[in-house]
């Protein structure tokens, strides 16, 4: 069931998520076409998403997203609800109330991890994304679970002072007991610049076909198969915190409902370095009673499918 409409206000609004926005040259939403989309909002009772480029809107726009109740995600350093940092680039200043989105490359990855390190105190929460997941090795595994126990032993010292920063690759596993992916395409739905309909940003972003417009509303053709119940692997899997990117399934497998063995393993990674965190503060605390992260041997679901 559709919860939220991300509205992208410009061609050069910002990415927050694995796609590149190729779009260099500015082009606003046309104004009837903004209006009809908090419509549509309106009458499906969505939770509107807007997306901004990093100028200054006009005073008509404004005026009419100001109608109604949302969300802004914006690039830095502009504020918003959500705040958009790109290359790796931590600046945090007076983004305490903010949710963080930090944008990098796996080389930035792991050049930044004491920056990320550092920024964790000083934040309500972090959402780092890593733009070329797919390029992930073995050994960038190595380093990656070394980066996570050190950012775990910076939470680990915060939680355990009563202060709860959130890390979106470590506190998200430990607080949850189901599934909570991106859910692209059955949760949320994107208008883009061009009056059309796509399943998520990065989908306009990579000229993909459109699945409806302001006119018709939505129409995204077998749409069952974005749904966790017709993911064969997801469905089974308890790295609840991934994201589960039907963007990036498509780009690597060609198929919008089978991950890439890099986005498990790298999910997997970050489970289990959750679980390794979760025991830590349970030894000096009780924390999280609820939840339980078992010890698995493997990394990729797809290894163990026979079990399934």
């Amino acid at each position: 069931m559709m919860q939220y409409l991300v509205i992208l206000l410009d061609d050069t609004s910002v990415s927050y998520c694995h796609a590149d926005n190729p779009y260099k040259e500015r082009r606003l939403i046309n104004l009837d076409d903004l209006r009809a989309g908090i419509r549509y909002a309106m009458t499906e009772n969505l939770m509107i998403q807007f997306v901004y480029p990093d100028y200054a809107l006009p005073k008509e726009y404004l005026d009419v997203i100001d109608t109604i109740d949302h969300h802004d995600i914006v690039p830095y350093p502009l504020k918003g609800d959500v705040v958009v940092i790109e290359n790796g680039e931590l600046r945090v200043e007076n983004l305490a109330d903010a949710v963080v989105v930090v944008r990098l490359k796996k080389a930035e990855l792991f050049d930044s991890g004491e920056a990320i390190a550092a920024t964790l105190p000083k934040v309500q929460r972090l959402n780092v994304v890593v733009t070329d997941l797919e390029t992930f090795t073995d050994e960038d595994l190595k380093r990656y679970n070394t980066l996570l126990d050190q950012w775990a032993a910076v939470l680990n010292a915060e939680y355990l002072h009563g202060r709860t920063p959130q890390l979106n690759l470590l506190t998200d596993r430990m607080m949850l007991t189901k599934p909570n992916h991106c859910n692209a395409g059955v949760e949320n739905i994107t208008l883009a610049p061009d009056g059309r309909f796509y399943i998520c940003p990065d989908f306009y972003y990579s000229q993909a076909e459109p699945v409806g417009d302001l006119q018709s509303g939505p129409a995204i053709p077998n749409q069952q198969l974005l749904r966790l119940d017709h993911t064969p692997l997801c469905r089974h899997c308890d790295a609840y915190h991934c994201r589960r990117c039907v963007w990036m399934n498509r780009q690597t497998t060609l198929e919008v409902n089978t991950p890439s063995h890099e986005q498990c393993i790298v999910a997997h990674t970050e489970r289990n370095a959750a679980r390794r965190l979760l025991e830590s503060i349970r030894k000096e605390a009780t924390f999280m009673p609820e939840v339980e992260i078992k010890e698995i041997d493997y990394l990729d679901p797809f290894d163990v499918r026979k079990e399934w």
